[in-house]
């Protein structure tokens, strides 16, 4: 790696502040640069080709060449290249494409606020959940109920919604009524003799328990990913969310569902809404929707919570939030045209077609001596590391084996990324064919048997 003074690393090293990255040693391990893309595969700045097998950051659904969206973006960046929507103002891809979404809704839904990111569509749930209490007159309904090992965002809103110690250390979050329930993995916090049912019933039991406690009055809403992403692809067990959404409608409590990283295909649905048969009066999405061309988020709120909004307004005049660039023309036209390409592609079946091959190339690694479980669906899904498959007991963390296996895949030519509890996740571009998949596991296959002689040393 080059450390010439003016190199791009070097450069990199001395300005660049990196998000979700080790400052203490990025001096020494220095920046991946990747220079250019082709299809599933990215190249960095000395040539050499990679699987992208993480679809970026889950978002790069179409790959990293598509045409289709580079001309829209430039038809729209030649034509109005930017305009705001505040004060009835609009421009129509922005108007386009929340007509599409709301035709598209995997439930019934009434209107689309746009944002620019998952975090400031999760961010805007909680300012609207507070709102729409404010204007029933129900001051006291306001804390929110997330997950441990969930992923909902890194504003000091969203943050405090997440369930991963490492995005509170030294923050200050979780703000006061933010509030975290179950993590719902099954192979972590099953109990001995207890069902993936039994154990979705306790988990529900937990949650209004932890209603009760808090005082059903005082909670607003309830946040969940279809499955958790970030926190490790960790799919619910059997019937959870059968035993949790009655809880939440007892209650009056809103459900939000994050689809920032389910939704668009990933399950073979366009959202894991669908996948899960939820009923949120509430719906978060970003990454997929635009295929990550433009950064671009939204919310998706039911007829239900729309109607209070506009008591709001004629108690207090405009809705007094959202930002600069929400529905920017530029974005939502990029968005609009992913949309059709979806269409045209009929990618919903393309996923369920070479899912078959994923999922059983993903689940004959559980044969594998350091494999704990294997998890997913669609073209998604981690493997859990383990030092003891029996006991189901993890590595020393500081070892950082996740981390060590995903740096051997990179050597072979395969991007992954390391998660929670040694986790390895997969998440690909929805445009992968079978034998790209093949291609895939069998880097990781080799990156895996390398870890293995390592592990043996520890």
């Amino acid at each position: 790696m080059s450390r010439a003074p003016n190199s791009p690393h070097a450069r990199d090293i001395a300005s660049h502040l990196h998000p979700y990255t080790n400052l203490a040693t990025h001096p020494e391990v220095g920046p991946h640069i990747l220079e250019r893309g082709e299809g599933i595969y990215v190249y960095d700045d000395e040539g050499k080709k990679f699987i992208e097998g993480m679809a970026g950051l889950w978002c790069a659904s179409l790959g990293f060449s598509e045409k289709r969206l580079v001309a829209a973006a430039t038809k729209q960046m030649e034509t109005l290249p930017f305009y705001h929507n505040f004060t009835h103002k609009a421009v129509a891809p922005a108007i386009e494409l929340a007509d599409y979404l709301v035709t598209h809704a995997p439930v019934p839904m009434s209107k689309v606020f746009f944002t620019n990111s998952g975090s400031e569509a999760n961010d805007t749930q909680v300012k609207l959940v507070w709102y729409y209490n404010n204007i029933l007159g129900r001051p006291e309904k306001k804390k929110i109920i997330a997950r441990h090992g969930a992923y909902h965002g890194i504003t000091v809103a969203t943050a405090s919604l997440t369930g991963l110690q490492y995005t509170h250390n030294a923050f200050d979050v979780p703000l006061k009524g933010f509030l975290h329930t179950d993590c719902p993995h099954f192979y972590k916090y099953g109990q001995t003799g207890e069902s993936e049912e039994q154990y979705a019933s306790r988990l529900a039991d937990n949650l209004e328990q932890l209603i009760i406690e808090e005082g059903p009055e005082t909670i607003a809403a309830f946040i969940a990913e279809p499955f958790l992403g970030a926190g490790g692809v960790i799919t619910p067990p059997k019937g959870y969310f059968e035993k949790i959404q009655p809880i939440l409608q007892a209650h009056d409590i809103l459900f939000i569902v994050d689809e920032v990283i389910s939704g668009f295909y990933r399950t073979g649905n366009m959202f894991g809404t669908e996948t899960y048969n939820l009923k949120p009066d509430l719906i978060s999405m970003a990454k997929q929707l635009s295929a990550a061309y433009q950064p671009i988020g939204a919310v998706m709120l039911s007829e239900k919570i729309h109607d209070v909004l506009v008591e709001g307004s004629r108690k207090y005049g405009l809705l007094g939030t959202g930002f600069t660039y929400s529905g920017h023309p530029v974005p939502a036209a990029v968005a609009l045209e992913t949309q059709k390409i979806y269409d045209d592609m009929d990618i919903g079946s393309h996923v369920k077609a070479v899912s078959v091959t994923f999922q059983k190339r993903l689940h004959a690694l559980a044969d594998h001596p350091l494999v704990g479980e294997v998890r997913g669906l669609g073209l998604i899904g981690a493997v859990e590391l383990v030092a003891d498959k029996t006991a189901r007991q993890n590595f020393d963390p500081a070892h950082k084996l996740g981390a060590f296996v995903t740096g051997k895949a990179m050597e072979h030519g395969l991007i992954l990324r390391p998660l929670a509890n040694d986790s390895v996740a997969f998440c690909p571009p929805l445009i992968i064919t079978g034998a790209q998949i093949n291609d895939m596991f069998d880097a990781f296959a080799r990156a895996l048997d390398e870890a293995a002689g390592y592990a043996a040393g520890l």
